[in-house]
């Protein structure tokens, strides 16, 4: 256990990574900086449209000036209300709800750039979710369960999310859809088939899809990072917990004050005895195979709640530090740790790190305990254990700012890809601003010079990092929907341009509050990349099995064909 002078104080909020100042309301002037940006995902668009509605929906999530950023309200407002509204709100609907373009690609650049603009040998991935309350029952996925943004048991939409911390920033990385154990029964087939998800899309609970992310995120190799932290709702899945310690993270997890232990040292510092197993031996008067299983040794220690041991630390034993500048001041709080062996199926499993975190109470407040495992190294100091335990925040002002400036809880589609692209391009718009913040920094003189305060013996903090993995699919994108081929996509038009021929109007959609006109400031384009042999081939096959601009001409009364996204000047 660790042992200092309650009297003295520890200030780590200089290595915590500052709250971003930069947004919405502060982006005049930025064309070329969100031009240049959307250069980076332009490759991971193969249709001229798909790139061109990227970039209009991007720049909608960012600076739309709209009550709501949903994809009628950032249509209307960006392209005007003219004679070709209802193409352009159809054409941006299908390009979100169920375009063809491939998540994996474009998650997979936002990583590399992440790493560019954020990464650190000692990054921290920050594992979440984020639930977003719905009115009817007929989007994929809703479901009566917890909401964690109404605080109760409600109808809603729920996703896990994967963000990334260091002392340069943060910003989300992956996301999805989590499936009610429900919608797997056939009373949902019928909803299951509307909403376009793959029909091998199996169950898996909340800890599992945050695990699938991570290990797609460490297989690319793309992001340097060193710690996973998560809440209670993570950190109590002890499969969960293993499978990032195989993957060789370090994990900080949030475990509830009921989670049982086997500590190795007393309270008071004296050592205590570690549990053993055992497979109990064959009795003369007993018939049939000898015993085989392993079973808790009838001489080890009873284990002992986190909570019960934390009651009985003694005052010397908890050290203070300032772990966070919050809204209502610095955050204080008094740490202690000690070395444990966790329990795996009632017998002991991995030696861990508890960590037990007491706030700093006023005269008539009851201080309040959070408790953390990690399967850090036994040599790590507790200043090390303590600032991973205040890199958590970071993913929650993500959900925040994505929900007050970027439409991220806006969205209303009801299809399984929908979800995910909404998503995918809500995570581009957020680090667009870290990206804007850093430079914005690096104008005033940089970012603070910050040093980790201390390391453990052959481990230092700083710089230490598993080695990359071999890439490997990413099984945080979003899978291929069931369904029929992708439908005509045009490119977008502004207000008083001509229509494109081909394309049927589904609704009138023209809210009363959002001008006529479009909002002024589009993005320059960059040129399309290059194709590949590979790509020109099937290039020159699509363009013989669709139709001509001739044959758009005509009405689709006269023949039968499928309009397929075209780009000005072709592709």
């Amino acid at each position: 256990m660790v042992a200092t002078n309650e009297a003295m104080v520890v200030d780590l909020v200089p290595t915590q990574p500052a709250m971003r100042t930069v947004t919405v309301a502060s982006l005049d002037g930025i064309t070329d900086a969100l031009a240049a940006y959307h250069a980076h995902f332009a490759s991971c668009f193969p249709y001229q449209t798909q790139r061109l509605w990227s970039e209009v929906y991007l720049r909608g999530l960012l600076v739309a000036d709209v009550p709501r950023k949903n994809i009628e309200a950032v249509a209307l407002r960006l392209l005007g209300a003219g004679e070709a509204a209802d193409r352009q709100v159809r054409a941006m609907q299908h390009f979100v709800s169920e375009g063809s373009w491939d998540d994996a690609a474009v998650l997979c650049a936002h990583w590399r750039l992440t790493d560019q603009t954020l990464g650190e040998d000692d990054g921290v991935l920050i594992v979440d979710g984020s639930d977003v309350p719905k009115q009817g029952t007929h989007s994929a996925g809703v479901a009566r369960q917890w909401c964690g943004a109404s605080g109760k048991k409600d109808n809603c939409q729920a996703g896990v999310f994967v963000g990334y911390a260091s002392r340069r920033g943060y910003t989300l990385l992956d996301r999805r859809l989590y499936l009610p154990e429900g919608w797997f029964s056939a009373a949902y087939q019928e909803r299951w088939q509307a909403c376009a998800i793959p029909p091998e899309t199996p169950f898996a609970t909340k800890p599992t899809l945050a695990a699938d992310l991570v290990a797609g995120i460490l297989a690319s190799g793309t992001v340097r990072a060193r710690w996973l932290t998560c809440d209670e709702g993570f950190g109590n899945d002890p499969v969960f917990l293993d499978r990032m310690a195989a993957s060789g993270l370090w994990y900080l997890a949030e475990v509830s004050r009921s989670t049982h232990v086997w500590p190795l040292q007393e309270p008071d510092g004296q050592p205590a005895a570690a549990p053993q197993v055992w497979v109990p031996p064959q009795t003369a008067s007993r018939k049939g195979p000898a015993p085989i299983r392993e079973r808790l040794a009838p001489a080890s220690p009873t284990t002992q709640t986190v909570a019960a041991w934390a009651a009985q630390v003694p005052a010397a034993a908890w050290q203070r530090y300032r772990i966070l500048e919050g809204s209502k001041g610095p955050l204080l709080a008094d740490f202690a740790a000690v070395r444990v062996v966790a329990v795996r199926d009632r017998l002991p499993g991995p030696a861990v790190w508890l960590v037990v975190r007491r706030s700093v109470p006023t005269p008539d407040e009851t201080p309040v305990c959070k408790y953390y495992l990690s399967n850090a190294p036994d040599d790590l100091p507790l200043i090390a254990l303590v600032w991973a335990s205040g890199m958590r925040w970071p993913i929650e002002r993500c959900f925040t700012e994505g929900k007050d400036e970027l439409g991220l809880d806006h969205y209303e589609c009801r299809f399984w890809r929908g979800w995910h692209h909404h998503m995918t391009l809500v995570i581009l718009a957020h680090h667009f601003l870290v990206r804007l913040q850093q430079r914005l920094n690096q104008r005033e003189g940089g970012l603070r010079a910050t040093q980790f305060l201390g390391t453990g013996a052959g481990h230092g903090v700083a710089g230490h990092h598993p080695p990359a993995a071999q890439p490997a699919g990413l099984s945080g994108a979003a899978p291929a929907p069931a369904g029929p081929p992708e439908p005509h996509a045009g490119a977008p038009v502004a207000a008083g341009s001509a229509p494109a021929a081909g394309v049927r109007p589904r609704r009138r959609a023209r809210p009363d509050r959002l001008p006529a006109a479009a909002q002024t400031g589009r993005l320059p384009l960059p040129p399309a990349p290059p194709l590949t042999p590979s790509l020109a081939g099937a290039a020159a096959r699509h363009t013989s099995h669709h139709p001509t601009e001739t044959a758009r001409a005509t009405p689709r009364s006269a023949h039968v064909a499928l309009d397929h996204p075209r780009a000005p000047g072709g592709r």
